[in-house]
């Protein structure tokens, strides 16, 4: 029996699920893989991650990674299979959730990739080893699984290899070598001040006043302190403060996001984060403000000679496999930890996923995390399924 990969997709899509709650994802996940046949299934790893072992006689251990979790973002791209699900994030906010970067798509690739191997497994020999890794988006989901013996409970990888959905046009797979995305840390700092009523402001110290002075100072961090040939961002996409329009909050809160295209950058970037609300706190009066920092990503780095291998693998298999070059993008993941975790090389590409349509007729085309991403999946899908298998076998073989 074929797997319906177009109506998996949209079932999946219809049911995005956040970080750490996919437990309905990882239920078609492991039904499909029962359906595959001939793969060890082993669920719960990391909390809601699913892995899969193809034991194949003796040789190259491959890792093949696909991420699973959805967005808190409101689809409006007007599919019959749009998302209308709603959840409850980690800090308790509740809201609508979409599979607004592609995970559905990646988990669809991954159970086709794996279809095929086995119904090839004539031809080639070795292990894979399926990881389908939760929260993803809140760059978490990897070291949980790590944490709960990824690396000691499954065959140890030759390589680590992934694909990432990208708003190119179906049929351009990209692969780069060195670094292809940026590192990713995450801040909440909270302005610890003195509130009072809004008619006697001398009797506060305003967080609030604080707060957005810091907020136009860490604008400066790129523009001012990042060399021109350099490359980094910070973005401040949450300020949370007061109740009423006459009162002077005790605290404001705001939560900055990062990213760096080298681990020099990153770490001058951060110290410039600590320094500037620091200093803004003291200029204001205010008490030390309250720094937490999120678990990072560090910049993906693909291994030059692995790279090589896998792009004349795709360019076999896929009408428009493009060498990236040095196009790295600022976006993050922390599909590299595996790789690290386990002391093996990674490879991790940019499949597209756009009607080729759109570019032609010049329209705007949906990035990742917009309201209106939706891949092509019927086209997007086979394309994906035939990189992910040369990639593969260009190891196993």
């Amino acid at each position: 029996m074929t797997l319906d990969l177009l109506s998996i997709y949209q079932d999946l899509h219809a049911h995005p699920e956040l970080g750490f709650q996919e437990h309905r994802t990882a239920g078609v996940v492991v039904d499909r893989l029962t359906e595959i046949g001939g793969i060890t299934v082993t669920t719960g790893v990391g909390g809601t991650g699913v892995v899969g072992v193809l034991e194949n006689g003796d040789g190259p251990v491959v890792w093949l990674r696909a991420d699973m979790d959805g967005l808190p973002v409101q689809e409006r791209t007007g599919l019959p299979y749009a998302s209308t699900a709603r959840a409850t994030d980690e800090d308790g906010n509740e809201g609508p959730t979409m599979h607004a970067c592609g995970h559905d798509i990646h988990v669809t690739w991954l159970l086709g990739t794996l279809e095929r191997l086995v119904a090839t497994r004539a031809d080639w020999s070795g292990t894979v080893v399926a990881v389908f890794q939760p929260a993803e988006e809140v760059i978490s989901g990897a070291r949980a699984m790590i944490d709960d013996g990824l690396v000691e409970r499954f065959p140890t990888p030759t390589v680590v290899l992934g694909q990432h959905s990208a708003p190119a046009p179906v049929g351009v797979v990209a692969v780069g070598s060195g670094a292809v995305m940026a590192s990713s840390d995450r801040f909440t700092v909270t302005f610890n001040g003195r509130g009072a009523h809004g008619s006697a402001p001398q009797a506060s110290l305003d967080p609030i006043v604080t707060a957005a002075s810091a907020v136009v100072r860490l604008q400066t961090i790129v523009s001012r302190e990042v060399g021109p040939s350099d490359a980094g961002v910070v973005t401040v996409g949450s300020f949370h403060a007061g109740t009423r329009p006459n009162i002077i909050p005790d605290t404001a809160v705001i939560e900055i996001s990062t990213r760096a295209r080298n681990e020099e950058t990153r770490a001058a970037i951060i110290a410039s984060i600590e320094r500037i609300v620091r200093a803004e706190s003291e200029a204001g009066g205010l008490a030390a403000p309250t720094i937490e920092r999120a678990p990072g990503a560090d910049v993906l780095v693909n291994d030059a000679d692995q790279a090589a291998v896998v792009l004349e693998a795709v360019r076999a298999a896929v009408p428009h496999a493009v060498d990236m070059e040095s196009g790295l993008a600022m976006a993050s993941e922390d599909v590299g930890q595996l790789a690290t975790a386990a002391g093996a090389p990674i490879v991790y590409w940019f499949t597209g996923i756009t009607d080729p349509e759109l570019f032609r007729r010049g329209e705007d085309i949906p990035s990742n995390h917009s309201p209106f991403y939706a891949p092509q999946a019927d086209t997007a899908i086979p394309v994906g399924v035939d990189a992910l298998v040369a990639a593969a076998r260009a190891t196993l073989d």
